[in-house]
């Protein structure tokens, strides 16, 4: 077979319906737009307009935030982890970082760090350093008779962190005011 000869197989692709195009057709006369009106007429796109009325996406508040640059971690459960050195894959007798899993490809890459959770179950004794892990993970290492390490957070995340504090004791701070106050007007009018 040659390159000029690849062609789809028998009902793999449909002709596109020409509209328009006598009574006949089936769709002649308004080319099954209906009748007159804006949305009958080309070159029309008015999603979310609601003829005037305030539309959904403004009546209801916003909500939430994104961060602007998310920490993304690569994710490795200790079940992968176990299951990586029955294969033979990974060393249990040697310290387990970042790379090591990602030679014995258990990340592909590490992006911002790499992440331990507690998915499965752990029966070899490894010491793992890693830059994040949840309680459960860090149980389940030491019950096996490991131990986890967690690299300190870079300099950017102790950052965010201390924003992030700032703006939870500002909030807390006004809250405070606004309750001595309604506190004080409460007194008053007695």
């Amino acid at each position: 077979m040659q390159l000029n000869q690849l062609k789809d197989k028998p009902g793999a692709t449909k002709k596109r319906m020409r509209v328009g195009r006598g009574a006949g057709s089936g769709k002649g006369k308004t080319a099954g737009r209906g009748y007159k009106g804006q949305k009958s007429r080309t070159g029309v796109s008015i999603t979310g307009f609601e003829g005037g009325q305030m539309p959904i996406y403004r009546r209801l508040p916003k909500r939430g935030f994104n961060a602007l640059n998310p920490s993304e971690f690569a994710v490795v459960n200790i079940g992968r982890i176990q299951q990586a050195v029955d294969a033979g894959r990974l060393d249990a007798s040697k310290p387990v970082d970042g790379a090591a899993l990602e030679t014995a490809g258990l990340v592909r890459t590490r992006r911002d760090g790499v992440r331990l959770l507690a998915s499965g179950e752990l029966k070899a004794k490894i010491e793992i350093t890693v830059d994040h892990a949840s309680a459960g993970a860090q149980a389940a290492v030491e019950k096996a008779g490991g131990s986890v390490t967690i690299i300190a957070p870079s300099a950017v995340e102790v950052a965010k962190e201390g924003q992030r504090e700032k703006t939870k004791a500002k909030v807390k701070a006004k809250a405070d005011a606004k309750a001595k106050a309604s506190g004080k007007k409460a007194e008053g009018d007695e």
